[in-house]
């Protein structure tokens, strides 16, 4: 089981790479983590661990999730990938729920993260998965605000049932989506405030499913 003091006690020692000769405290790494101090103690005290931030902290130090998680090094992911998701983290990229986003570029963290979190969140299927993030209130409460969303690129058939992500002219869309009698392709929301929207096929691409998600915290 994860304990959220112990992975508190490895980030304190991140910072105090750059902070040397000053003790860090729990309040530093929630001001790091961007989590208000309250909020963060009751996290701690709960084992509340919040991933999403967790993850934006990883990526952007460019620290192994799997490190500070299970004591794994470097060397041991690479001599055992097979048990490792290879998530693209795109943490700069907002999928709309609401109105259009920027689209995918190359501008990704790669992090390794243990099967056994990944099966928790998207069950089996493929390991090379893309993760964003969920920007507007449309698709809740199935996707909240603020979610990270992992994508399966492989899987663009709108026939089966599920939740897209549709690159558009308008912008990146994260809807559920099927394609009407007449051709068009319908993108709809899951929160009834937000009405469907039809756009022409040659202006829509489908990136891929959405497999899983982490709630904002």
């Amino acid at each position: 089981m994860l304990v959220l003091s112990e992975i508190i006690e490895k980030l304190k020692d991140v910072l105090s790479e750059s902070t040397i000769g000053k003790k860090v405290f729990d309040k530093d790494v929630a001001n790091a983590l961007n989590i208000p101090q309250a909020t963060f103690a009751t996290m701690k005290k709960r084992n509340s661990i919040p991933y999403e931030e967790i993850l934006e902290f990883c990526a952007l130090k460019k620290i192994s999730v799997n490190w500070l998680f299970f004591d794994q090094a470097v060397d041991m992911l690479k001599e055992e990938t097979e048990k490792f998701f290879q998530v693209h983290y795109f943490s700069d990229i907002r999928a709309s729920a609401g109105g259009g986003a920027e689209v995918f570029d190359e501008n990704y963290e790669v992090i390794n993260i243990d099967e056994k979190i990944m099966h928790n969140m998207v069950g089996l299927g493929n390991t090379e998965l893309e993760a964003i993030h969920v920007d507007g209130e449309s698709m809740e409460p199935t996707l909240q605000d603020g979610s990270i969303v992992f994508i399966d690129r492989t899987q663009t058939n709108i026939n089966k049932n599920g939740i897209f992500i549709a690159s558009t002219t308008g912008g990146l869309f994260i809807k559920r989506i099927q394609q009407r009698a007449d051709g068009m392709i319908e993108l709809i929301s899951d929160n009834s405030m937000y009405p469907p929207q039809a756009i022409a096929p040659d202006e829509v691409t489908i990136v891929g499913k959405v497999v899983g998600n982490i709630e904002s915290l």
